[in-house]
């Protein structure tokens, strides 16, 4: 089965060719990190000596995957060479992946490949209907880029204090948490949440590589932020799961909160997310959260006394107008 070059060059357009370009560099640089990661002992090879790199060398994959070393080689390098579902299989169980790993191997190897660019999601009025009825929940429609689409009140307020906006203008959950900074960040526990939030980002990302908007969404975190340059080179991938969340509000304190993640049928790659008290305390704080005004929060970054990440500069009456290109 052709993989890495399914389109010939006589058949594809430019836009098509810069997205398989794309995707080989992805995959190579996928493909080392990985290999990086795997020691010898790890797979019952002997340490040995001189090792100028960590992980394994390219010939101890190959061997370990039955395929020949300039194989191997080639398609760490992202040559548009040929591969098989056999193959990859057998290189993912080399390199000890998981279960989202592989499948993000396969992605970008093009076993399933889509290189069109998706529509922007239609959500349906009665959705926003459904979310405040759900109040005091926290509770917000996101598609995979973390992009917030529609949320109710109590959603709101839970980021208001530190939102930031991409620099398109479009709420972002990620982009609070990468660029609030530390004393203004939503998350207490930020040096966890944000790790696994950049590898769900990553392994979404394996689906669009060469895509414009997904292009461009990084390069801009990329831009703003040295924190996320780090973990996006990691090349860590990781399925959305729900784990405990520690936000922190002005108002109310700290909440304690798992996500809960609910597909929407007919609108891919969005989902309906809803905020869970992890116990009576947080119960008591998210209906205290949801009973604020429009408004009713306080912008801690002003309340500091240094601009916002949006670029505003506070004033003795609030925030000034947004001097950046992210508006609030």
């Amino acid at each position: 089965m052709t993989v890495l070059d399914d389109l010939t060059a006589a058949d594809a357009g430019p836009g098509r060719r810069e997205q398989r370009d794309r995707r080989r560099t992805e995959l190579a640089r996928f493909l080392k990190a990985c290999r990086a990661r795997v020691t010898p002992e790890d797979v019952g090879l002997p340490p040995g000596l001189r090792r100028r790199t960590p992980g394994l060398r390219r010939e101890e994959v190959a061997q370990l995957a039955g395929v020949g070393v300039t194989w191997y080689t080639w398609l760490e390098q992202g040559r548009p060479i040929n591969a098989s579902e056999q193959v990859l299989a057998a290189v993912a169980r080399a390199l000890r992946l998981d279960g989202t790993e592989r499948e993000h191997l396969f992605r970008l190897a093009g076993l399933s490949p889509d290189f069109s660019e998706p529509d922007p999601p239609v959500l349906d009025p009665s959705t926003q209907v459904i979310l405040d009825a759900l109040a005091p929940l926290p509770a917000a429609v996101s598609n995979t880029r973390f992009d917030v689409l529609m949320y109710n009140r109590p959603y709101e307020s839970l980021f208001g204090a530190a939102r930031v906006t991409t620099d398109s203008g479009s709420f972002n959950s990620i982009w609070c948490t990468v660029l609030a900074p530390p004393c203004c960040n939503p998350f207490v526990n930020r040096a966890e949440a944000l790790p696994r939030m950049v590898a769900v980002l990553r392994s979404a990302y394996g689906k669009h590589v060469g895509e414009p908007a997904w292009e461009e969404h990084v390069q801009q975190l990329s831009a703003r932020s040295e924190l996320f340059r780090e973990l996006w080179e990691r090349q860590e991938v990781a399925p959305p799961e729900i784990w405990l969340r520690v936000f922190k509000h002005p108002k109310v304190g700290a909440l304690r909160l798992n996500a809960s993640y609910l597909t929407m049928p007919g609108v891919p790659e969005t989902y309906v997310v809803v905020y869970l008290p992890e116990g009576p305390q947080d119960q008591e704080r998210i209906e205290q959260l949801a009973a604020l005004p429009p408004g009713g929060w306080l912008d801690p970054c002003h309340e500091c006394g240094h601009p916002d990440p949006d670029g505003r500069s506070p004033g003795p009456d609030g925030p000034a107008e947004a001097t950046g290109r992210g508006g609030a």
